[in-house]
This record gives structure tokens, C-alpha cells and sequence, in this order.
């Protein structure tokens, strides 16, 4: 049994140093500084070789958090089906037994034809999930949930990976693909930098993640797409990649694109429109999930958004893919076009499809249309048009509770998890029924008035019997299911206790407060204008903790002076520094004593 067993862990031995195999010649140890995040470390060349950004870690640890609450409720969900399964087939086994004759014939303690019977039950179950779990030659339960498989598509150095492996209890293989060399070697260093754990369960693959996930069709129960810009050309073969009820993770770096600086190239990459409101950010997010959406649809697939947001300089989504034809049908009933009016703040949503109820069944329609007329009905100005975007809800609130208490009950295992739990509280306080938002400054902005607290303008919209919430977004937004005709009387109502200055009558403010209120607004306190985070004052937008916390150079550009910018001015000074001294003499250099790092490690 010994020698058994010594075989296997030499089989074991081979396929991981097949993966991950030593590096190839000492390197100079003065060359490489070590970053710890979490659990993990890893070697950082001084040069910008391998991508790597410090502002990254609210990413990082905001994608743990997801993927402890994804694994916890795979399992559940497994158990749930499991157990379900179990009662109908032994439902369905008792009334077999009961009708079949006594010479039926047996194979393997089961009555013949019980298993086709479970079948019928439910075809997406497999027969031997609906028998007793029952243990195999390897000792595991024929019922029994593997750990999840996670592919990072794009791993530069491998930290996430590896952070992924260390820290997340139960996950199972993660493979780091990048099509760099400089990369892999970053990568594959890293990895045995970090133990057996990451050796044991991390693989590095130097190849395109495009192909790679075409060529592993729901094979990964976890698939991360962080690219350094648009995810867009990765998205057709990711959501190929991902199981049935698995989880994609994307970041989308290119703000300005998705925020309305360049309309047509946003068109080309995502296929929709943006437009320039303060609602942008908000709309980027929606865009994305729109545009994963559509790619899943060729194949018959769908998404679920668990959890979408906003941090710094990027949008990132959590959704999980499931396949069903029918279902997909449903996916213009959560798109929408957008109407934004060019001289206030109105906008309007337009739903791309409807439904009608047809005999036991629904039919699938166009939406009616169009929402608005040519110009305002509030201020006289016309429309702007944008979208498609993804209107149905962009979180699962149940998500985000439990993501947030797991969070907090692991708080010392999140760097940083003052930003992160922040952005959770804000979430789980969201209308989730309600797309984009607005922007209290903005409409006092257009009606050129003092504006009013936003416990004040909360209460009038509470009053006026219509919901009100903050978003994570932006911390003036506000979201409501209010239309925008009551929310310009509350603005009239408001402007008349404060009277204003007289402005030209073609203003697009002055023609709104032209016309008398419908509604007369109540002002007063309400006590659900504060939400529990405000009235606890509990913090949720924090400052960046230190300065030029954001985008950083791509790997492989030369730093110079002119990304002080981005860098910072002591950052860009040592690269410098650090260039000029290695065009220095070797006879010249300090002595450092041992420079080499053994190729081992």
C-alpha cells in the first residue's frame, strides 16, 4: 500500500513540474522586490515587465469575497437538488416495486427500468443522483460536489490566482493563462515562491485565453476575465467556458469609452450606445451586462447578475450562466433603450420587448413605443437616444447579504476591507428595480435654486408614496421609482419657498418652473429618509488611500518622466535611478554581497 501510494505521489510530482517548471538561471535578487496581498507573495520584477497595480486589491479581495459566497452556495444548492432528487426517486422506486411483478429482474439491487423512471422525473439530474449516495473505488460519493475549477484568463503574475487558491476553502484547480513569456515566468515563479498549497493546486499556461476557453467548453465553474482595457473580444468564448451555473467574472477598464467619449467605438466593441449623464458610471455597468448577455444568447445561455459594481476606475460584474432556450426569450424583457433629454435631467427608459399572455403560455412581443414625444414634455428640448442597456436588477440582494456578513465575520483577512465592506453596505441598500439615477445637484443646476438637503428631497419623494435609495455609484445619486413628473414639482414646491433670481424664458429651468405644480410636496421628516448605514453613520465612500491610486502604465512600456502622472514622482524618480546605475561598469557597483535569488525558489 506504501509503495502504492509513494507511485502516485511520483505520478503527481511529474504533471506538476510539466506545469510548472523551475526557472530556467539565477536572477539577481536586486531586481525583484516581494508584494504581499492577502496570503500570498509574490516577486516583482523593478521593471515594468509583468503588469501589476496596487489600487487592484479592492478588485482582488471583492472577487474572493464573491467566489467564498459562490462556493458556499454552489454546495447548498447541490444538497437542495440532491435531496430533491432523492425523495422523488425513491417515490417513484416504492411505485414501481409496488406495480411490477415479483420476477421482475434485478440488477444491482434496483429494480430494472427504476432509473428511466427517475429520468422522466427530471432529465437535467443524472440517474445516480437520485439513488443513495454510494461510495466509488476512490472513495468518493457518486453524489458528491467537485470542488470548483477556476480559470483566470489573464494572470500576469499569477497574485490573483494564487489569492484565489490560499484563501478561498474548497476550491479546486485554478489555472493562470497569459500569452506573454515574461508573464508565465512571473507566473510560474510565483507559484513555487508560494508552497505546495499554490503548487499543489495552481496551474500557469503560456496561451491565448480566447482559444483556450473555446477549446474548454464548460469545463470552468469560475471563469475571471481582468484585461487591461475593453473584455469584449473574450467575452463570445468565455461565456462558452463557463458551466452550467457557474460564474463569470469581468472587468472593464475603458471608462471613457463606456462613459460617452467616444459614442461609436463604445457602439462597436459593446453594442451600445452611452450617453454623457451623471448616471454614466451606472450605465457602463448596465451596458456590460447587456453585452455579455447578447453573447450568451447564441448559445442558448443566459446570465444571472449576483453582484455588479463600481470602484475606482473600472466597472466589475458577477454573473452566473445557465442554458435554457426558453428562458433565453426572456432577455428583451430586460433591455431597454434610453431617452435623455439634452436640457434637464429628465430620461426616460423604453423597453425593447413585451409580453401577452396567450391561452396557458406567453407570446413574445416588440415594446410598445415610443415612450416620449420629439420634445421634453418638461422642459421643451429633445432627446438624446442610448442603449441597449440591461435594465432588469444588476445585484442579487440575497448576494450581497451574504457577502457582506462573510466580509465581516472575515474582516482581518481582507486588506482591504474598509473599501470593500463600504461598497457592499451602499449595495445592499439599493432599489434593486430601479436603472441609472439622478443627481439632486444637477436639477438644481438646471433651475439655477439653493438645493435642498437630500434628507429633505428624500422625504418629499417618501411623502409623495414612492421609494427612494442612494447608490453606490455615485454618493449624490439618488434612485427612484418616482417619475420625473413628480420629481420637477417637488422642485417647483421647493423653488417656491426659495425663490430664485429671474432667468431668461428660453432656459430649459425656466420653462419647468413655468408651470404650476400638480403636486403640492410635503417637506417634512420622514423617518425612512435616512438609511441604516446614514443613520448609523457608518462610512461608504471612502477617500483612495494614497495618492495616484488608479489606472497604471501597461507592462513593457519604457517609464519615463512624462507618467509622473500615474506613477507619482518618487516612483518614476527610483525606476530612473535604478536604469542609470545598471549602465554603470560592473566594476563600479556597490557590492551588495549574495545577489542571486537560487533558481529553486
Amino acid at each position: 500500500m506504501a509503495a502504492a501510494d509513494d507511485k502516485i505521489g511520483d505520478v503527481e510530482n511529474e504533471k506538476r513540474s510539466s506545469v510548472v517548471p523551475e526557472a530556467a538561471a539565477p536572477f539577481d535578487i536586486n531586481d525583484f522586490k516581494i508584494i504581499k496581498e492577502g496570503e500570498a507573495e509574490i516577486l516583482m520584477h523593478a521593471k515594468n515587465e509583468v503588469f501589476y497595480n496596487k489600487a487592484q486589491v479592492n478588485n482582488r479581495d471583492m472577487s474572493i469575497a464573491v467566489l467564498r459566497t459562490f462556493t458556499s452556495k454552489r454546495q447548498q444548492e447541490h444538497e437542495t437538488k440532491l435531496s430533491r432528487k432523492m425523495r422523488s426517486g425513491s417515490k417513484v422506486s416504492g411505485d414501481a416495486e409496488a406495480e411490477a411483478p415479483k420476477d421482475t429482474e434485478i440488477h444491482d439491487g434496483e429494480a430494472n427500468g427504476a432509473c428511466k423512471a427517475s429520468e422522466q422525473v427530471s432529465q437535467d439530474v443524472p440517474c445516480s443522483l437520485t439513488e443513495p449516495p454510494s461510495t466509488n473505488n476512490d472513495g468518493t460519493g457518486r453524489g458528491e460536489l467537485k470542488p470548483p475549477r477556476v480559470l483566470e484568463a489573464l494572470s500576469a503574475s499569477g497574485l490573483r490566482a494564487l489569492r484565489y487558491a490560499r484563501e478561498v476553502n474548497g476550491i479546486g484547480q485554478v489555472v493562470a493563462l497569459d500569452n506573454d513569456k515574461a508573464c508565465i515566468e512571473a507566473c510560474r515563479r510565483n507559484i513555487k515562491f508560494n508552497g505546495s498549497v499554490a503548487s499543489s493546486k495552481v496551474e500557469s499556461h503560456l496561451a491565448d485565453a480566447r482559444v483556450y476557453m473555446l477549446t474548454h467548453p464548460k469545463e470552468f465553474d469560475v471563469v475571471d476575465l481582468d484585461p487591461y482595457g475593453s473584455p469584449s473580444v473574450f467575452l463570445d468564448s468565455a461565456v462558452q467556458s463557463v458551466a452550467d451555473g457557474g460564474l463569470l467574472m469581468c472587468t472593464a477598464t475603458d471608462m471613457a469609452v463606456l462613459c460617452g467619449a467616444n459614442g461609436e467605438v463604445c457602439y462597436s466593441k459593446y453594442g451600445s450606445y452611452p450617453l454623457r449623464g451623471k448616471y454614466c458610471h451606472e450605465m457602463a455597468l448596465r451596458m456590460l451586462l447587456a453585452c455579455i448577455e447578447s453573447h450568451a444568447n447564441r448559445y442558448k445561455r443566459y446570465i444571472v447578475p449576483v453582484l455588479s459594481v463600481q470602484m475606482d476606475f473600472y466597472v466589475r460584474v458577477f454573473v452566473r450562466i445557465f442554458t435554457s432556450a426558453s428562458a433565453m426569450k426572456s432577455t428583451p424583457l430586460k433591455l431597454s433603450y434610453v431617452y435623455q433629454c439634452i436640457g434637464c435631467d429628465s430620461f426616460h427608459l423604453q423597453p425593447v420587448g413585451r409580453t401577452v399572455p396567450k391561452n396557458k403560455s406567453v407570446r413574445y412581443l416588440p415594446g410598445f413605443g415610443p415612450v416620449v414625444g420629439q420634445e421634453c414634455r418638461d422642459c421643451g428640448k429633445k432627446y438624446n437616444m442610448g442603449g441597449p442597456i440591461w435594465s432588469a436588477p444588476i445585484h442579487d440582494m440575497d448576494w450581497a447579504t451574504s457577502i457582506l456578513s462573510d466580509v465581516k465575520s472575515m474582516k482581518d483577512r481582507y486588506p482591504a476591507f474598509d473599501r470593500i465592506s463600504a461598497v457592499l453596505t451602499t449595495i445592499s441598500e439599493e432599489l434593486p428595480d430601479v436603472p441609472l439615477f439622478l443627481s439632486l445637484h444637477n436639477l438644481c443646476a438646471t433651475l439655477k435654486c439653493t438645493s435642498p438637503s437630500a434628507v429633505v428631497f428624500r422625504s418629499a419623494v417618501i411623502n409623495a408614496g414612492y421609494r427612494i435609495s442612494g447608490s453606490h455609484v455615485n454618493p449624490l445619486g439618488l434612485k427612484t421609482d418616482a417619475p420625473m413628473e413628480v420629481i420637477w414639482d417637488i422642485m417647483r414646491c421647493w423653488v417656491k419657498n426659495h425663490p430664485i433670481k429671474a432667468q431668461p424664458e428660453d432656459q430649459p429651468g425656466s420653462v419647468i418652473l413655468s408651470k404650476e405644480p400638480v403636486l403640492q410636496a410635503n417637506f417634512a421628516r420622514a423617518v425612512s429618509s435616512l438609511s441604516k448605514a446614514q443613520a448609523k453613520k457608518v462610512a461608504r465612500f471612502l477617500p483612495n488611500p494614497e495618492s495616484h491610486w488608479g489606472p497604471k502604465l501597461r507592462a513593457g512600456r519604457q517609464i519615463t518622466s512624462k507618467h509622473i502622472s500615474l506613477l507619482g514622482a518618487d516612483a518614476v524618480n527610483s525606476v530612473c535611478n535604478r536604469e542609470e546605475e545598471s549602465d554603470e561598469p560592473a566594476s563600479k557597483r556597490k557590492k551588495t554581497g549574495d545577489t542571486t535569488i537560487p533558481p529553486n525558489l
